[in-house]
């Protein structure tokens, strides 16, 4: 078995690849994080919306971020489609909580639940991982459908929670 954060991950599906993103993917990723359909379901303390710079997101991905989460880029033919988080890491009760963001035009082929499928996989097969947990605004169904396609269940319905904003957020916790 793997440590968690022993190394970053490349896993491959069928038609899916979760890798380390890299300085070509900058505009790509400048893309993803200043389109506000993307970002209007998630968190405002994101890593990708700390620093102005892509390129300096990217250098520090793997550093700074690496001790708290794993994001890795989501690729399908070598095009980034958007990233998967692995965060929240317990490692004295192997627990991660993930999370996952796609290009707009990437919504409704699949991608996030072959990707979400991926993780899961990892985690249990590779890593000493034994739960893993997500949270969703109430609002976001396509996020829900996703973990439930997944084998989530949701476990608390509409609690507040911390997601950075001034008033918490009305969010669902999911477990598997």
């Amino acid at each position: 078995m793997k440590k968690l954060f022993s190394e970053i991950p490349f896993i491959e599906g069928e038609r899916v690849v979760l890798r380390a993103i890299t300085q070509d993917d900058a505009d790509s990723l400048r893309e993803l994080t200043e389109n506000e359909t993307v970002y209007r379901y998630l968190p405002t303390f994101l890593f990708e919306k700390k620093y102005d710079s892509m390129e300096y997101v990217i250098d520090h991905l793997y550093d700074e971020c690496f001790r708290e989460s794993i994001i890795l880029g989501i690729y399908m033919k070598e095009a980034f489609c958007g990233i998967a988080e692995m965060y929240g890491f317990r490692d004295e009760i192997h627990k991660i909580s993930v999370g996952y963001r796609l290009l707009e035009r990437y919504w409704g082929q699949g991608i996030a639940s072959e990707a979400l499928k991926m993780m899961i996989n990892y985690l249990y097969d590779e890593t000493d991982i034994e739960i893993i947990t997500a949270s969703t605004m109430i609002e976001n169904r396509a996020s829900a459908k996703v973990l439930e396609k997944n084998g989530f269940d949701l476990v608390v319905h509409a609690v507040p929670e911390d997601w950075g904003y001034e008033e918490p957020v009305t969010a669902d916790k999911w477990i598997r």
